[in-house]
């Protein structure tokens, strides 16, 4: 979807950007002809070292390329001539073999000057110099005596090396001597002892220097110091460095202040640091060798004055004043910036430079000085610009601290626009964060202006900015660049994409080993975005283990072991963003885990006015990491013998640095958290009491509020003990007439928390304000609340009653308003009474509805005023009638005296008339057997009729009766009835279809569904074949060899040839279905399928029993088939 929006008149259906640059803004596409700039030099001041080659970098870039040239100490330098000298192809960087040859000769100051035909780039002056480590002057060290509890001093002196060497203090053994508050290293290397102890007895204190570049350590000879023990004195702090009661100091702008103060005395002093008339900078500030070092870093102006170090211990204090003075190297306020100027046009050149001195600003072309007549010290102006005219500017800005060089090219060139950006890019981001659609160009003259229009900001550089990227702004955006020599289009495409979000993050597990451990991340991204999901442990790759199973949306970890244990890290991303989230994992090996043991050995140190620092030792954590420490702490002043939470720290610290409130007895206990709970709590420490001071708090809620007539409550939450900060707490209140009294009234209460103000008007508005203070001082400035006094009942009642009736069942009711004076308090709102009913509206209402009226009768209504006291006068009656409405329904209707023909309804009046009652409409019409209608008919009956009889009935039938009662306004609402006309007297039913009726039908189904379960357990029975005994069979079917004699004659039975075509007990019936009389219903299904002879399961030969007889050909095709199941239904029907 394109963006629409109009820029100008005529542009429509695109969001045009036209590009609006600054000179300074622009960047000369390389194909077009430039003078040269400066890419790439080498800082001012290059240190080498004599081992390797010297590089001295010049980079530059033009068009044509630029030539090279270099300069060392102000004259020529040929490279060409000195074969240890090699210049870069298409470069200026020099590459210096020193191997062999003396640096020495090398060192200087370099320029670099890279030119073409449109003119020359200066770079810096480049110093080059020699690291330098040079060895330690010989100096014989006598061993040093010293009295115990002395001050002592012990002198590095290290030589002077380029750059300055690294100083540390070890011994013969290489240990580094211990460092502590009593034990300080110098920033010159110096070695000082506050006071010295048994323990600094050694021979061998020896000053290292590591220099830097050569990589080289050296040593001073070693120090011998022997600590005599002897009686000694405690003494007040003084300072060993810097000495005196005053020192300065100055420093450069952006550089880092370091300011040192080294005391003396015994017990050892503490150092503090202030700055006289102001505060230490916040976030530049650190301290250093135990307070001893003051560094601040990125020095500005504001940093200059007094610095004040205080050194204390018990028997006094001593101060120190560094006075700092910040002084600046030239520094950049506007450095001058390339120009493109068209044939013609004007532009301006500026160098704004700031520095202490004041730098002087010299201007060059191509390197010389030159003076322009437009030219005001730090600004040249180039008028009416001509081709051909190009050239690099330099701007020199120097003082007595350094110097500043610039370049600057003025290029004169005719161009039409041209967009740098390549076309149809396409630019994804996230929602809610910046889009930044870019569209770099280039044209001479330069584009012309365009302002911002919200949400879009349009940069310098032709960068079109959407603050906050929303779905809306998905779509297709066209900028264009113009000047006088043509223009130029690009459209780019914005595509707004859904954050990435872990939705089920992965909780800490508890995993005995050899189980299986699960960690969750669902994720939710930007389905047009490919998501991938991986895991870390511990910061680092998963181990390379199948125990580990990595799935869509989770980690397992099988059969877990204790190295598993660890943090596992879930990492979701996509190319525009990501999120993760981490859960631990502890793996306890088959044994219960309980809460920590409580923590042991409650230290309090760091003891200050209003804050210590607690430091504990954690106790056991009983197979369960701790988590959390809950520090708790008890005022036995205020409330002893309760304990209050005071803050949580992580289960990983030991100490806590806690926040205290004046005039409290603190005694602190700490307990341990793990998954399982709280430990129980630790011994209490030792008791912390804070020194009174003035309340840092006033009470809370206040309130002004009056409770009868002529008075006004003041009252407010007290300050609980803890709060108040020292003895004697009581509370100034302070009231005054709101903008009538300019003075307050006060008065002092204790151990209260309400005043009662007599004598006040009734009610009107009071500032109120409640200051705390106790035998310390004032508390802070109290807030100012506002309050009222006492309310009364109203004066007067609502004047101008009014009311206007807009239907039967409606009136509305106005009044004009009560005065504020004659309400005397809050207005709560107004109340409408008539007969039936009492409404009540809030607010400052002049007019209000009275539902639910009767019609046609008659009301009064009155109204009066409400405030918090209650109710003012009413207000004059106002009586006012409603219209004639419809009426209600007959109260009943019946029927009697059921004939074959006839039927007598009687009904009753309405309940309600509500007007004049006119008579009665009576609407009727016979219902048939389905329900159907038939033709109505209509009569009407006067008022004073209540009972009828109808004749010309059909017999027999249900007829269904409406009647309604009639005002002037019209009819009301119908009462129904239904009756037969009959002879007997009892009502008959409706004629009913048996058909229809849902007992009929669900017994009809039950039927069919017995019949169908039947005929499938009958077609199973008769398909089990082989589930016939044998015997069974065999007495059938005996052997002619070995019948048995007929119990008749006893014979032996013989085979006939009308027994041969007897069926078989058990044969099939024939394919008709029909079955004869004497045969048997069984089949030879029950025997088993047809074909050749085979052996049961019980090992009988049953082959003879399945195989086909001869039909006789009378009977004709048969099947044998076992019945179907539908034959078998029709056998039912």
């Amino acid at each position: 979807m394109d963006k629409k929006q109009k820029w100008a008149p005529g542009l429509e259906g695109v969001l045009l950007i036209l590009l609006s640059h600054m000179a300074a803004g622009l960047e000369v596409p390389l194909d077009l002809p430039q003078p040269p700039t400066i890419t790439l030099q080498s800082p001012k001041d290059y240190i080498f070292d004599p081992r390797d080659k010297i590089v001295i970098q010049c980079e530059a870039k033009g068009n044509p390329h630029p030539s090279f040239s270099w300069t060392r100490n102000g004259t020529n330098f040929d490279v060409e001539t000195d074969s240890k000298v090699v210049m870069k192809p298409y470069s200026g960087t020099l590459e210096i073999d020193i191997s062999g040859e003396k640096a020495e000769a090398y060192e200087g100051t370099y320029q670099c000057t890279a030119s073409n035909e449109h003119g020359k780039a200066l770079t810096n002056n480049i110093v080059i110099r020699q690291s330098r480590s040079p060895l330690w002057s010989k100096e014989k060290n006598e061993a040093i005596q010293v009295q115990k509890g002395s001050p002592l001093v012990l002198h590095c002196r290290p030589p002077a090396g380029l750059p300055p060497p690294v100083i540390f203090w070890m011994d013969h053994n290489f240990q580094r001597v211990p460092l502590d508050n009593r034990v300080t290293q110098a920033l010159n290397g110096d070695l000082y002892f506050s006071n010295v102890l048994p323990e600094d007895t050694r021979s061998n204190y020896i000053c290292y220097a590591r220099f830097y570049h050569t990589q080289t350590i050296q040593q001073k000879d070693p120090i011998s110091v022997t600590v005599l023990t002897s009686k000694y004195r405690e003494r007040r702090p003084g300072f060993m460095w810097p000495v005196g009661e005053m020192s300065t100091k100055m420093v450069l702008r952006g550089e880092t202040l370091e300011l040192e103060c080294i005391a003396e005395g015994l017990p050892t002093p503490e150092v503090m640091w202030q700055k006289d008339g102001g505060r230490l900078p916040s976030g530049r500030t650190s301290f250093h060798e135990f307070k001893k070092t003051l560094t601040i870093i990125d020095v500005n102006e504001d940093d200059a004055g007094d610095y004040r170090c205080t050194a204390t211990n018990k028997l006094g204090s001593v101060h120190h004043i560094i006075k700092v003075t910040v002084k600046a190297a030239p520094f950049w306020i506007s450095a001058p910036r390339n120009l493109i100027l068209a044939p013609n046009e004007t532009g301006i050149l500026t160098c704004r430079v700031n520095g202490n001195p004041k730098p002087k600003i010299n201007w060059f072309v191509n390197g010389r000085n030159k003076h322009y007549k437009n030219q005001k010290n730090d600004t040249i102006i180039l008028s009416n610009v001509q081709s051909g005219s190009s050239a690099v500017f330099q701007c020199n800005a120097s003082n007595e601290f350094g110097y500043l060089l610039a370049n600057a090219f003025v290029s004169v060139l005719a161009e039409p626009p041209r967009i740098l950006t390549p076309a149809n890019k396409v630019y994804l981001v996230i929602m809610n964060n910046p889009a930044l659609l870019h569209c770099a160009s280039f044209g001479s003259p330069i584009p012309t202006n365009i302002k911002n229009s919200d949400p879009y900001v349009i940069h310098e550089n032709g960068t079109l900015e959407i603050n906050m990227a929303q779905p809306m702004h998905s779509g297709k955006y066209t900028c264009t660049a113009t000047n006088n020599l043509g223009f130029k289009e690009n459209h780019v495409f914005l595509e707004v994409k859904e954050p990435t979000r872990i939705l089920t993050q992965p909780k800490y597990r508890v995993v005995q080993r050899g189980m299986s451990a699960l960690f969750e991340c669902k994720v939710k991204h930007d389905s047009s975005l490919i998501i991938n999901i991986s895991w870390l442990k511990d910061n680092g790759e998963l181990p390379d283990d199948q125990r580990f199973e990595v799935d869509d949306e989770s980690l397992t970890i099988r059969d877990v072991t204790e190295e598993d244990a660890g943090t596992y890290t879930c990492i979701t991303n996509t190319i525009l963003d990501q999120d993760s989230a981490s859960a631990m994992l502890t793996v306890v090996g088959g044994l219960t885990y309980e809460k920590p043991d409580p923590p042991t050995d409650l230290e309090l140190t760091d003891q200050m006015e209003r804050s210590v620092r607690l430091t504990w030792i954690p106790g056991d954590e009983n197979n369960s990491p701790i988590q959390n420490f809950l520090i708790e702490y008890m005022d036995m002043l205020h409330q002893p013998g309760v304990w209050v939470n005071l803050t949580e720290v992580p289960g990983t610290s030991t100490t806590a640095q806690l926040q205290l409130s004046p005039y409290v007895y603190y005694m602190f206990r700490v307990r341990a958290q793990n998954d399982v709970g709280y430990s129980d709590p630790s011994i209490p420490s030792a008791q912390y009491r804070t020194n009174p001071s003035a309340p840092d708090e006033n009470p809370t809620n206040v309130k002004g509020v009056g409770t009868e007539p002529g008075n006004l409550v003041i009252s407010w939450k007290p300050l609980t003990g803890f709060q108040s900060n020292g003895p004697g707490l009581e509370y100034k209140v302070m009231w005054r007439q709101k903008d009538v009294e300019d003075d307050w009234t006060s008065m002092n209460v204790g151990n209260n928390s309400q005043l009662t103000v007599t004598q006040t008007p009734t009610y009107v508005p009071y500032e109120i304000k409640v200051q705390a203070f106790n035998d310390y001082g004032n508390g802070p400035e109290p807030a100012v609340v506002t309050g009222f006094s006492g309310e009364d009942l109203p004066l007067s009642p609502p004047d101008g009653v009014k009311v206007t009736v807009p239907n039967s069942t409606l009136a509305e009711v106005q009044w004009d308003p009560v005065s504020n004076p004659s309400i005397r308090g809050e207005l709560k709102g107004y109340r409408a009474e008539q007969q039936e009913q009492v409404l009540t509206f809030s607010g400052n209402r002049t007019e209000a509805m009275l539902p639910d009226l009767q019609p046609y009768s008659v009301y009064n209504v009155f109204v009066t005023v409400v405030n918090n006291k209650g109710e003012g006068p009413p207000s004059p009656n106002k009586t006012f009638e409603t219209p004639e409405g419809v009426p209600g329904p007959p109260s009943f209707l019946n029927t009697m005296d059921h004939g074959l023909d006839t039927l007598t309804l009687k009904w009753g009046p309405p309940l309600s008339n509500n007007g004049h009652l006119t008579g009665y409409t009576l609407i009727y019409h016979p219902v048939n057997t389905t329900n159907e209608l038939g033709p109505a008919k209509k009569k009407f009956f006067p008022a004073n009729v209540t009972t009828i009889t109808l004749d010309s009935l059909n017999a027999s039938m249900l007829y269904k009766f409406y009647l309604n009662a009639e005002t002037r306004k019209g009819p009301g609402p119908n009462i129904t009835k239904e009756a037969y006309t009959a002879i007997d007297t009892a009502v008959p039913n409706r004629q009913v279809d048996i058909a229809t009726q849902g007992w009929f039908i669900g017994l009809m189904c039950a039927i069919a569904l017995l019949i169908l379960v039947l005929l499938i357990v009958c077609f199973i029975k008769r398909n089990k074949g082989g589930k016939y005994p044998v015997k069974e069979k065999e007495d059938a079917h005996q052997d002619p060899e070995i019948q048995p004699m007929k119990e008749d004659d006893g014979t032996f039975g013989e085979y006939s040839d009308t027994e041969d075509h007897k069926p078989l007990k058990g044969s099939r019936t024939p394919s008709n279905g029909t079955v004869r009389r004497d045969e048997s219903d069984d089949s030879l299904v029950d025997y088993g399928e047809g074909g050749d002879g085979q052996f049961n399961e019980d090992g009988s030969f049953i082959g003879q029993y399945s195989g086909k007889k001869e039909k006789d050909t009378h009977e004709g095709n048969e099947s044998s088939e076992a019945p179907s199941p539908v034959n078998a239904m029709n056998s039912f029907v």
